[in-house]
């Protein structure tokens, strides 16, 4: 007698690079790995594929033609669809503020040429294991007078509507789940970018200054010298 077996569908990843040498050594250790992929070799054509596809998670290159990954990055952050896929960066260009610029835009992780395939592979697949992680968390979370709505990526405060960047949304988040509690630099960095990537404390200080320009002063209390923490 013979039993069907559920099997699950592969998690699709979208690679846009105009080295098509490195374009089909990435996508040949992905497939490996068990990942469909589809790749585009510029960011216009990048952008369609997302958009016909819609991918679990975007890898791409920053100098490219027709459109840069920084430019591809904001358009599919404007699409409801895709505004929440995982996007890392691939880049040779060592250039620290378009590291933060990326970033910035919601990019879950930026990694320079050259990388061993099987760094990559293990930083990809441990993008798409916070992304898993964050699905599953409470949709709605109430705090204060604020309604922080992670199914639509939006926050409350009565009648109005606030929208905010994936990664201002994250640390947003993560404070107020911990209403009351310090949390220093390096666990924000941690828990919202996650501990395998190189970002500067700066990064953090620069998106609660950005959330508190979107919802007011009251919220986030600066600790001197320690951190930050969602006031109790």
């Amino acid at each position: 007698m013979s039993t069907k077996r559920n099997i699950l569908p592969k998690e699709k990843i979208l690679v846009v690079d105009d080295e098509q040498d490195l374009l089909d050594l990435i996508a040949y250790n992905l497939k490996k790995q068990g990942f469909e992929v589809i790749t585009a070799d510029n960011g216009k054509e990048g952008i369609q594929l997302a958009l016909s596809h819609n991918p679990s998670l975007i890898i791409l290159d920053i100098m490219m033609p027709e459109m840069d990954g920084i430019e591809v990055c904001k358009v599919l952050k404007k699409n409801d669809a895709l505004k929440n896929k995982p996007i890392v960066f691939l880049t040779a260009r060592g250039d620290e503020n378009i590291e933060v610029q990326g970033l910035d835009l919601g990019a879950d992780d930026f990694l320079s040429k050259p990388i061993g395939t099987s760094k990559l592979v293990s930083r990809i697949k441990a993008v798409l294991r916070r992304y898993r992680q964050e699905q599953n968390q409470i949709d709605i979370l109430q705090v204060h007078d604020l309604t922080i709505d992670r199914d639509r990526y939006i926050v409350l405060r009565g009648e109005e509507e606030f929208t905010l960047p994936k990664k201002e949304f994250e640390l947003l988040y993560f404070l107020a789940s911990r209403k009351g509690k310090v949390l220093d630099r390096q666990s924000l960095l941690n828990e919202v970018w996650g501990n395998n990537i190189y970002v500067i404390d700066r990064t953090v200080d620069v998106h609660i200054r950005k959330i508190r320009e979107k919802i007011g002063e009251d919220y986030i209390e600066t600790v001197k010298g320690v951190g930050y923490r969602f006031r109790d």
